[in-house]
């Protein structure tokens, strides 16, 4: 408990000690010591618990060990008067709520003004009134009680919406990952169909969104292209086995068979209102297009193509030429790069060939984190390459 000699002595001994229930800390700061003696004994007859500070630095040092509830301050001190006191307290967010109540023999209009623009509740002339005093301090401290739980009902209302966006992010996460394991599974459900382990499309759809980043797509755009483009080939699900497994070269009926799978894909990715199902719409229908205009289904030339196809294409060729597969030999990283370079302006377009080529020692750690390891298992593969 506090005693009266405590609340008196130059250095208090309150920092650590608990106030009684319903009593509140209130600090005179006044370098006269009747002064604090008589408000000290004012506090006390309204049941709540004084504290004293001689100055404005020796209050700074206080309320920095411990905030009181309300602070009955005079103006002309020592070392540091009463407004600059008041000014660092109203700049100091831990502080500028404190209430606090100017009490001062200086009567003119300019100082009671002064003090209320910088932030006091009240302002009392000395000698003052002890009931008007008392009244004086019960409202402030009510101003002060009604702030605190304003106070206690915004942080709650702010935990509460951390909580909820919190909740929030991790759902969204959630379905961004669901909704990303669909995708590969469904790209991969296509691509198993000719390539045994069908991780060509996790390397490719990672290879699309590292060219997409690098010529300036924002995120979102490159998070699209990563999971749109293992959709890429969604429509072989519809060609028989007899041409997609074929080791030899097809003949000119079944090329017209096996050309269908970018319409294919395309209808079966339709009439969506996904932004997402849209690209990947897109992406099925123009991938084997040509910068030429060699390619299918419509024979599209240059930027006719879509800029996603044109990315597509690019990055799926790379792959798929060092990818084994039944009806071809893996080929090299030197020799894939090599038909790159050829082909750019005819087959892929030569802006992106060449930004690709740039990039290529990030394009090949992609093929080698997303290779392939033999004897693992689909569970182990799926953990490894989704996560």
């Amino acid at each position: 408990m506090f005693t009266q000699q405590e609340t008196i002595d130059a250095k208090p001994a309150y920092a650590e000690q608990p106030l009684p229930a319903g009593k509140h800390l209130i600090m005179v700061v006044d370098d006269l010591e009747p002064n604090r003696i008589i408000l000290n004994d004012q506090i006390i007859s309204l049941g709540h618990v004084p504290c004293q500070a001689v100055n404005g630095l020796d209050a700074l040092e206080k309320i920095g060990q411990r905030a009181p509830d309300l602070i009955l301050m005079d103006i002309v001190m020592p070392k540091m008067d009463g407004y600059e006191l008041l000014e660092h307290l109203k700049a100091d967010p831990r502080f500028k709520h404190i209430p606090v109540i100017m009490i001062s023999a200086l009567d003119e209009l300019s100082s009671v003004v002064r003090c209320i623009k910088q932030g006091a509740i009240d302002y009392m002339v000395k000698p003052f009134n002890p009931v008007l005093l008392k009244a004086r301090i019960n409202a402030a401290l009510a101003s002060k009680r009604l702030h605190d739980e304003h106070e206690a009902h915004r942080k709650q209302i702010e935990q509460y919406n951390q909580k909820l966006e919190s909740r929030v992010r991790e759902r969204t996460r959630e379905l961004y990952e669901s909704r990303k394991e669909i995708i590969f599974r469904l790209g991969r459900a296509a691509e198993y169909r000719d390539n045994e382990t069908g991780l060509h499309v996790f390397r490719m759809s990672h290879i699309c969104a590292r060219l997409a980043r690098e010529i300036g797509l924002d995120e979102e755009e490159c998070q699209m292209i990563l999971l749109a483009s293992p959709l890429h080939d969604i429509g072989k699900i519809g060609i028989p086995d007899s041409i997609l497994l074929k080791p030899g070269k097809l003949d000119k009926e079944e090329w017209e068979i096996m050309k269908t799978h970018t319409t294919i894909g395309a209808e079966i990715l339709s009439e969506s209102n996904s932004d997402l199902l849209k690209m990947a719409e897109l992406i099925a229908l123009t991938h084997q297009e040509k910068w030429d205009g060699s390619g299918y289904p419509k024979g599209l030339r240059g930027e006719e193509i879509p800029l996603v196809g044109r990315i597509v294409t690019l990055c799926d060729v790379f792959d798929a030429l060092t990818s084994k597969r039944p009806y071809k030999r893996k080929w090299t990283n030197e020799e894939a790069k090599n038909y790159i370079e050829q082909e750019a302006g005819t087959h892929f377009d030569p802006k992106l060939t060449k930004v690709f080529l740039r990039i290529l020692p990030d394009i090949l750690e992609i093929q080698s984190r997303f290779q392939e390891n033999d004897g693992e298992s689909y569970q182990a593969q799926s953990a490894r390459i989704l996560s």
